[in-house]
């Protein structure tokens, strides 16, 4: 197979997950990508949290109230609007929060064990991602809850818990 042959397969995924068909369907699906993708490098690179904010949600990012985004933070460019962020979250620099998973070029992965994985991502109020914490498709992060410098949640983290490490692992409750 061609690179070109792998661009058209993952096309074909996402038109279909969005239901788009025939050729306005495609341009649909670019002129989608590009918006998201312009709204997306301009809150990467803001430094003002309230912009970053504002251009995540046009983008289709659910984001509650009193939030703060630090510059930096990457949210899926593909599923923005599976991405939802209650109330009084802070999410640290250099953050990357993915609701979906796939192996774009090797078909045998592809299509045996790793197909497309589209999962919603969910933020509770009060939570605190930790810089460079790395969020993957699924995930829920509870109330109140922490994620440590440089975490990978590949599991839910319960409310009032701060969760650390390569994977991330619950190492203490917090008391109310």
């Amino acid at each position: 197979m061609t690179s070109e042959d792998y661009f058209k397969i993952n096309e074909n995924e996402l038109m279909e997950y969005f239901d788009y068909s025939g050729f306005s369907g495609k341009l649909k699906l670019r002129f989608k990508f590009v918006k998201t993708w312009v709204l997306h490098s301009m809150a990467y690179s803001s430094p003002l949290p309230n912009w970053i904010i504002s251009f995540q949600r046009m983008r289709g990012v659910k984001i509650g109230k009193n939030c703060h985004f630090s510059p930096y933070v990457q949210i899926d460019l593909l599923y923005p609007d599976q991405i939802t962020i209650e109330n009084n979250v802070s999410i640290g620099t250099n953050c990357i929060i993915f609701a979906h998973a796939n192996m774009p070029t090797n078909m045998k992965l592809k299509n045996n064990a790793y197909p497309r994985k589209i999962k919603p991502v969910h933020i509770k109020s009060g939570a605190i991602i930790g810089p460079g914490t790395i969020i993957t498709a699924g995930v829920t992060i509870g109330k109140n809850a922490l994620t440590a410098v440089g975490s990978v949640v590949t599991q839910d983290v319960p409310d009032s818990c701060v969760a650390a490490g390569n994977p991330a692992r619950v190492i203490k409750k917090i008391d109310e």
